[in-house]
């Protein structure tokens, strides 16, 4: 029994060691006001604050209107790593998403998040009719 707590405690203290971390830049990107149509692509910046290289296994997002990219190669200690995200901006109206990110670091799962509004696009034949009404 002796061994085994002996065991555990050295386990704990070595992944502690060896424990990744990363920091965002930020964690919630604000699109703002956008235009029906444009472009949706933002990119969340991050850095590996660990000792060790950081793998992310997986990103999923909140709903099929986001799409989110994650880097493929390990990002090793001290380097800044990318994550894309598009939303589709051809739906109108407010949004706000979040972004799940599960890696090897210390904090297994990671939460971002996207916001902003979708403006809708008034069509030139409607501003025509509507002035020509006039």
């Amino acid at each position: 029994m002796k061994t085994f707590k002996l065991f555990l405690a050295v386990l704990l203290i070595s992944i502690s060691f060896n424990a990744q971390e990363f920091q965002f830049e930020t964690e919630t990107i604000d699109y703002g006001k956008v235009e029906k149509a444009s472009n949706g692509e933002r990119t969340f910046v991050f850095t590996n604050i660990g000792d060790q290289p950081l793998i992310i296994d997986q990103i999923k997002s909140s709903c099929g209107c986001t799409v989110p990219k994650k880097p493929e190669a390990p990002i090793m200690p001290g380097e800044k790593g990318e994550i894309k995200v598009s939303y589709d901006t051809k739906r109108v109206g407010g949004f706000s998403k979040s972004i799940t990110i599960t890696s090897n670091a210390k904090n297994k799962i990671k939460i971002v998040k996207i916001k902003g509004f979708v403006n809708a696009a008034i069509s030139l034949e409607k501003e025509k009719s509507i002035v020509s009404d006039y």
